[in-house]
């Protein structure tokens, strides 16, 4: 097993933020289009109502982003778009496919990593298995894609 190190996995977070953050501009301008007209047919706005709205996307961007990682990683591809295109793969410690139960602690996880300034993150440079603070806490590794021959 060849571990995923530091820069290829941040390569893969980066490619899967940018395609997730395309999505989300497309879905908020028509989310917000959807109010303005609304606005305009209607003549005024309800303050309480917009708020609530923003609210919900939060709360649906929320979980659009978990089942996105969770189902990605616990597939048969055992990967997210950009993980695939970097080649690289999620495991269990032994190599073998995770659950979506494992993939979803994982996610979760990544809140613990980022919360404490990123060094969740910056410790897969450092540690023997290149693991972030989050595949430790879920019993994973990043590893290579292996190769068929």
């Amino acid at each position: 097993m060849e571990y995923a190190g530091f820069w290829r996995r941040a390569t893969a977070m980066t490619l899967d933020s940018v395609l997730l953050g395309i999505i989300q501009t497309v879905v908020n301008i028509v989310i917000i289009a959807m109010i303005g007209a609304a606005s305009v047919a209607g003549g005024e706005t309800d303050d309480a109502a917009t708020v609530g709205m923003v609210g919900v996307i939060g709360l649906l961007t929320f979980v659009a982003m978990w089942l996105y990682f969770s189902l990605m990683e616990s597939s048969a591809k055992q990967a997210t778009l950009g993980k695939m295109l970097v080649g690289i793969v999620v495991t269990d410690t032994d190599g073998n496919r995770i659950s979506f139960g494992k993939a979803s602690g994982r996610y979760f996880g990544k809140i613990v990593s980022s919360i404490i300034l990123m060094i969740g993150y910056l410790m897969a440079a450092f540690t023997e298995r290149k693991q972030a603070l989050h595949d430790i806490m879920a019993g994973c590794l990043v590893i290579r894609k292996p190769t068929s021959t």
